[in-house]
């Protein structure tokens, strides 16, 4: 009987009621996982569901499918089966076929999870293969991170019961259960860089150290201990998290570097970057923070950016949708691409505050519209003096991220207001009863 009952609890892994997806290829580990999840239904009240992912990288890859199904029918459980084809992304991406497939396996859970189907996935990781992902983390140079390993619980879905279980006890499992499983041929494949590490590195070093992947998981729980300790040290307002993308103050890289690398791993990682974020990285980006000159840019995996924008770092998607937006001139709320709404209302006896926008709409042409800025527009200054719209957004130093996202009040090229930034000398109110008030909110 597997002992991991305690570790589940501990960790809780499950909540009652939930339904788990396990993800199931047929191999020793997760036929193991998908029937000691299904015999132990009532004892965690769960429900337990068999999810099979083809990733047709063998001609012969369906048989693996019925194998699992056919468990899956003496069991009791629901069954679901995916065919994806991970060569063919691979070639796409220009990704290895490793990393091709588990993007491909993975886009199935998510999008399992986000249909309501099942509330969480279960994944046959064990102690080796935790040992082993500490060593390829350190390999690709990871740091402190991936010297973790993985956790029992990642993104709040992906949980792993087996972490602590041994290999052996795994097969002691199926021998005494008399539990069949396929042997996946690719295993022995070398060019996957898992199978190198599994087959190669780690069968020298148990000839030598045969305690290693106690040691190594003992090892990778110290740090994340420590690191756990490291990371409460940082500071809520080091990480400006705006939807998509985050911004650190640049004076957050002057502290030790153990907080910095931190703050930079917690910042990707809030904005979805959770693998391929090695210390190379990390070392380029403080660089660039304390370094680069404004508006410099980092291309990071996975289509973000950093950018350094003044007094802060940002990190955001590299390439962004330009979306098209118009409105009339006139009183109301309109709906921007974002999600926040512009503003425009009528105020009579005002008198203006700081920080308010003001318009007299007497002076603005009668086919004026709010849009996004364009080639050519031009923006007259309070006290006079005409620049291109570009110049003047960057000697207020908006961010060139933003630049193509503010509402401006435009006829023809001549820009009147930008929204949340400035009014024209144009459009300048001049002793009038009433006027135009001009708001961003979200």
């Amino acid at each position: 009987m597997l002992d991991c009952e305690e570790f589940i609890e501990k960790n809780k892994l499950f909540k009652r009621g939930e339904i788990i997806g396990v993800g199931c290829s047929g191999g020793s580990d997760s036929m193991a996982l998908l029937h000691y999840l299904a015999t132990n239904q009532e004892k965690f009240d769960i429900e337990v569901v068999a999810i099979h992912v083809d990733h047709a990288i063998r001609e012969n890859s369906y048989m693996d499918a019925d194998f699992v199904r056919e468990k899956a029918k003496e069991l009791g459980v629901r069954f679901y089966k995916f065919r994806v084809d991970a060569p063919r992304i691979a070639h796409e991406k220009g990704i290895s076929l490793e990393t091709a497939a588990r993007q491909a396996r993975y886009g199935v859970f998510k999008s399992l999870i986000q249909k309501g189907v099942i509330d969480k996935i279960a994944l046959a990781h064990h102690m080796s293969d935790q040992a082993e992902t500490i060593l390829m983390h350190i390999f690709r140079g990871s740091g402190i991170a991936g010297a973790k390993g993985m956790s029992p619980i990642s993104d709040r879905v992906y949980v792993r019961p087996f972490l602590t279980t041994s290999k052996e006890d795994i097969y002691r499992y199926l021998d005494e259960n008399h539990l069949d499983y396929v042997e996946d041929s690719t295993n022995d494949d070398t060019s996957y860089n898992r199978n190198f590490v599994r087959n190669v590195i780690m069968k020298e070093i148990l000839s030598r150290w045969p305690n290693a992947i106690e040691a190594i998981v003992n090892f990778g729980q110290a740090v994340a201990d420590d690191d756990e300790f490291i990371n409460k040290q940082i500071y809520a307002e080091a990480i400006i998290n705006e939807d998509k993308l985050v911004r650190i103050p640049i004076s957050y890289f002057l502290f030790d570097n153990a907080i910095v690398s931190r703050i930079i791993f917690k910042a990707v990682k809030s904005i979805g970057i959770t693998q391929d974020i090695e210390k190379r990285h990390i070392d380029l980006i403080k660089k660039l923070a304390l370094e680069g000159e404004n508006g410099s840019k980092l291309s990071l995996p996975f289509e973000t950016v950093a950018i350094k924008e003044y007094d802060y770092l940002t990190i955001l998607n590299k390439h962004v949708e330009k979306v098209q937006f118009e409105a009339p001139f006139k009183c109301g709320e309109f709906d921007l691409p974002n999600g926040q709404k512009l503003i425009v209302k009528r105020v009579k006896d005002f008198k203006i505050e700081q920080g308010q926008l003001i318009i007299d709409y007497r002076k603005v042409p009668k086919d004026a519209v709010w849009r996004f800025r364009q080639d050519g527009d031009v923006f007259t200054k309070f006290g006079g003096g005409t620049k291109k719209l570009k110049s003047y957004l960057i000697d207020k130093k908006v961010p060139a991220r933003l630049r193509d996202s503010l509402p401006v009040l435009a006829s023809d090229n001549q820009i009147y207001a930008i929204a949340g930034v400035e009014i024209s000398e144009l459009a300048k109110v001049e002793n009038v009863p009433t006027a135009y008030l001009i708001e961003i909110k979200d």
